[in-house]
């Protein structure tokens, strides 16, 4: 085991991690916080990624799971996983800006993929990432995810999820095969 993954726990969220979970995720994604580390949505949007009642909503809609990782006590990463038939979503995948380059993002995902590999017998791994974000989609390639072509449209108008700086988002989905 490498010196990065000793001492990280994997857990199911709780409703006591709200809080902790939807400030992980704007210091990942938004503000000025968002530049230390490399997964900055701060160019493309403003506001927030998400808030208490979505986070909530991932812990307890079924055939979901939100995983926490903390080290030394305190959550430093996150993701969603969820059942959807043969395939598993990963989503709302943050990791401390203070942390990244480190290593525990590929950690991390090792990990979601294997748990919905062993907990739903599932073979894909589906997300989706905005198209603009070229790095982060070279980052997902790098470890067997693979553009299918498909896009989703940007929900442009939910400010829940951010105020776009720009008028072309959309989500791209990438794919992995889990055997």
């Amino acid at each position: 085991m490498d010196t990065l993954a000793t001492g990280l726990v994997f857990r199911d969220a709780t409703d006591a991690d709200v809080d902790a979970l939807v400030a992980l995720i704007e210091s990942a994604y938004r503000g000025d916080s968002s530049r230390a580390g490399w997964t900055t949505e701060a160019d493309l949007l403003e506001g927030q990624r998400t808030d208490p009642q979505g986070v909530l909503e991932v812990i307890k809609a079924p055939g979901s799971r939100l995983l926490a990782v903390e080290r030394d006590g305190r959550i430093v990463a996150c993701c969603q996983l969820e059942h959807r038939g043969a395939h598993a979503y990963f989503g709302m995948f943050a990791v401390s800006p203070a942390m990244q380059g480190a290593g525990l993002g590929k950690t991390v995902m090792a990990e979601a993929e294997r748990l919905a590999r062993e907990t739903w017998g599932v073979t894909e791994m589906q997300m989706t990432v905005i198209s603009q974000r070229e790095d982060l989609i070279a980052w997902y390639e790098r470890r067997g995810y693979r553009r299918t072509g498909r896009t989703q449209p940007f929900p442009y108008g939910d400010e829940r999820f951010g105020v776009p700086r720009r008028a072309d988002l959309r989500f791209e989905v990438l794919v992995k095969p889990l055997v």
